[in-house]
This record gives C-alpha cells, structure tokens and sequence, in this order.
C-alpha cells in the first residue's frame, strides 16, 4: 500500500503535535523533540531514512554544495527538482529549505509554495532574508506580507502543508533578540505554523523564543560550531524539531577534504580505513530493477 502525500502531511504534523486540521487551535503540548536531519541528496536520504528517521528536510547549502556552488546560488527549478528527487527515495514526510522562496514579492512567494507542494513535499520555509548583502533582512511589514502570501497559499493546497516561517537575523550579524520575537510572534500571528530563528546564541535565547511564540513549535537549529547543545537541553529549552542545515554534508564533505589532503600532501591512504564498507552503505540503497522474464 502506497502512502499518499496527505499521509505524509498528517504524520509531519502529528510530530510537531500540531492538529491534522491546518487552522484548528494549537494546544500547549507536553515537551518533547524530534531530530529533522536534512540529506543532500538520494544517496544520504536513503541512509538516513534507514537509520530511523522519522522525517527528513532538504538543505539549501547541502545542495548547492553537490552543483558546486555557494548556498543560495540554485535556481528555483533546481531546488524543485531537488525536492522530486529525495521524496522519490523515501516514503518518510519530507520538508523543503524553499530558502526565501526565490523572490521578494509575495505574489512570488505565493507560487514557490505551490509549486513546491506539487513535489510531494509536506512542509516548507519561507525566511526574511532579501539574498542582497547591503540589506539583507526584509523591512519588517513587508516581511510578514510574504509570510502572509505563503500561508494563504499553503491553506489552499489539498492536504495540511506545514508552514514554517524563519527570521534570518542572527545569520546576518543582527543580534537582536528583541527585533527577533517581534518578527517570530508576527509570523505565528500571520498563520504560519512552525517558527525559526536560526543562529540564536545560546539556551537561554532559545528558551525566550520558544516561550514567546508558544504554543507554536519551534525549530531550533543544531550543528552549529561552538553552540552545540544535545538533544536534552534543546527539549528542556522548549525546543520541538532540531535541524542541521548543512552540517551533515559539511562532516561528509570534512571527511573528503581530509583524504584527498592525505594523498596530496603525504602520499599515504590510511583514510580507507575509516571509510563505510561498500556493502553497509549499499543496504541502504534501492535494489536495481530487473529487466521482465529475467531470472
């Protein structure tokens, strides 16, 4: 039995304990939080699906990274293809890092979301940021209109997409918290239904978000160097999903970097014996189809 994309949809939401029914009242929920990893591509999908995920987000860096370019350097239509792509692999919920969903205007966003859902996907961002280094975070009101556009066309779609609005502040070097709920609790107020603010420095900046927007789940973003609380803590703090981003394609592409300077510098490939055997990692892959009548 094939599990349809409205399935997907309710079981993401049911991890977010967020109701099946998008614009029903969201109850205060006991704590708790699941772990989102995002996989860059089939390959680590399919590993991490295997590994006992329970859902899984594409990762705007991760990806740019595979068509060897800078984050936030893919086209729409390579993003969109990108999200064909690991829904194809796995039957689990899969959300899109739709960036900030690849144009200013909210009629704009309004499309990215549509179109997005038309990949099977079952959530995805829309974030604040302008991609315009000399002003990079969208002026307050024009902000929540995008995060409005998105809502509406999220509640137009045939099954609960689950919208998750994020404020790029602190990835932008404006360290104010204050300017930083303002934006969350205006998105929340707009309809979105998970929360981001991606960077917070520390628990105790996690711990006002979470409470300032609650009932709303936040996701909270791990994996980052020298911020690197557990599981635990992030739970304790108020925290409902944790991302990573990049990271775990910045760890596998760490493990390149230092094989292939092993080689160049030394001469030696002593990294092989760290490496996954062959056949771990091809259990986790799909079988090749055979050809009808072979045997």
């Amino acid at each position: 039995m094939s599990i349809t994309q409205a399935d997907k949809a309710k079981k993401f939401r049911a991890l977010h304990k967020l109701p099946a029914t998008v614009g029903a009242r969201i109850e205060a929920a006991e704590p708790g939080a699941f772990i989102i990893p995002n996989p860059w591509d089939g390959g680590s999908a399919r590993i991490l699906a295997g590994l006992g995920f329970e859902a899984l987000a594409t990762t705007s860096s991760g990806f740019a990274f595979t068509l060897g370019r800078r984050d936030g350097a893919a086209t729409r239509d390579e993003v969109l293809a990108h999200c064909r792509a690991i829904v194809a692999v796995t039957d689990l919920p899969v959300a899109a890092d739709l960036e900030n969903c690849f144009g200013d205007d909210p009629k704009t966003v309004a499309e990215t979301i549509r179109l997005s859902a038309a990949t099977g996907i079952v959530g995805g961002s829309v974030e604040d940021s302008t991609g315009d280094e000399r002003r990079p975070i969208h002026e307050f009101s024009l902000a929540v209109e995008r995060v409005a556009a998105a809502v509406e066309a999220a509640r137009a779609l045939p099954f609960p997409f689950t919208l998750t609005a994020r404020t790029e502040n602190f990835l932008h070097g404006r360290q104010d918290l204050d300017d930083t709920i303002k934006r969350l609790q205006a998105f929340a107020e707009a309809g979105a239904d998970v929360l981001f603010a991606p960077g917070l420095p520390n628990l105790e900046a996690i711990k006002l978000v979470c409470a300032a927007v609650r009932p709303r789940p936040v996701n909270v973003l791990a994996g980052i160097k020298g911020l690197n609380f557990s599981l635990a803590e992030l739970e304790a703090a108020g925290a409902r999903r944790i991302s990573l981003g990049g990271a775990l394609s910045r760890v596998a592409l760490g493990a390149l970097l230092g094989a292939a300077r092993e080689m160049k510098e030394k001469g030696t490939f002593t990294f092989v014996e760290t490496a996954a055997p062959g056949s771990e990692v091809s259990a986790f892959m799909s079988k090749p189809k055979t050809d009808a009548g072979t045997i």
